[in-house]
């Protein structure tokens, strides 16, 4: 596949806002975010950012072995509680037309997490979506490596 456009050439300003909105949600720790972020991406299939969160994840210290084990998080020894929390909140979101975001999910999230930091993983869900909607539907690829 081939990308179509490049987004950020045709509305800088709407890419630029859109990323900005990261710089606000710094109550979850950024190994949590991008095990979150990846998890979101593996659901939507966004190559792109399945890349780009996965390489992050190692930066900040993540395991290759958790890395593989994330798409069967619940089946896996490797994830704590609030992992567990996180990953299913994310699930749910990531397909909200199915799930509605049930009440059991969201009171295990209330256990592990302040409401500062619901409100913030709420929102890097939302807006990892957005980002893999972005890259989806305009076809970004990541840059091979060496």
């Amino acid at each position: 596949m081939s990308t179509r456009l490049d987004y950020y050439q045709f509305n800088p300003r709407a890419v630029d806002l859109l990323r900005s909105m990261s710089k606000h949600l710094g109550s979850i720790d950024h190994r949590l975010r991008a095990l979150v972020e990846l998890r979101a991406s593996q659901i939507n299939g966004c190559v792109y950012c399945l890349d780009l969160h996965a390489t992050q994840a190692r930066e900040h210290g993540e395991t290759q072995q958790r890395l593989d084990c994330l798409s069967a998080w619940d089946e896996c020894p490797f994830f704590d509680e609030r992992e567990r929390a996180a990953l299913a909140w994310t699930e749910s979101l990531t397909n909200v037309s199915a799930t509605h975001a049930p009440d059991d999910l969201y009171a295990r999230l209330h256990e592990h997490f302040t409401e500062q930091e619901i409100v913030d993983l709420t929102m890097i869900i939302s807006v990892i979506n957005a980002w893999n909607r972005l890259a989806i539907g305009l076809r970004k690829m990541p840059a091979p490596r060496g």
